[in-house]
């Protein structure tokens, strides 16, 4: 085959350096479209980016040409410069790992929909049950100690 084509969607989720509740009402329309900006300039494109004061939730399209950590390297790293000099304290911090699960082309707008509906969703369940919930419905095994910092 002489051509390489691929279409890979990811639903991503990081929260803050010790799930410090930092993302403000007022900055966070902002830091959404400045991350879409970065997955942009990464041929990532994003489909939908939510979050609420401690995570984000990120469901995007991957480049062909990059590498998965690459891409969330970039968005959380310039992400976070952004947010400290743009109204967020200077002690914000994306925390070290994430969560990037596949999401199937028939799925995007039922992901999508519970991406938009975070605040509903965390007035009955935090972060830490969230994540261990995708984990687990995804089949991937981890340990306490190595998930949380």
């Amino acid at each position: 085959m002489p051509q390489s084509l691929a279409r890979n969607i990811l639903h991503l989720v990081f929260s803050t350096k010790h799930r410090a509740p930092l993302i403000t009402d007022e900055v966070r329309p902002d830091l959404h479209a400045y991350m879409a900006g970065i997955l942009t300039a990464c041929d990532s494109p994003a489909i939908l980016i939510n979050s609420i004061a401690d995570h984000a939730h990120v469901l995007f399209v991957l480049a062909r040409t990059w590498a998965l950590c690459d891409v969330i390297e970039e968005l959380k790293k310039s992400s976070s410069k952004w947010a400290k000099a743009n109204g967020l304290s200077a002690d914000f911090y994306w925390q070290n790992g994430y969560g990037s699960f596949s999401v199937s082309p028939s799925n995007v707008e039922v992901v999508g929909d519970y991406i938009e509906r975070q605040a509903e969703h965390h007035a009955s369940i935090d972060f830490q049950d969230e994540y261990r919930a995708f984990l687990r419905r995804q089949g991937i095994e981890f340990d306490e100690r190595y998930v949380w910092d």
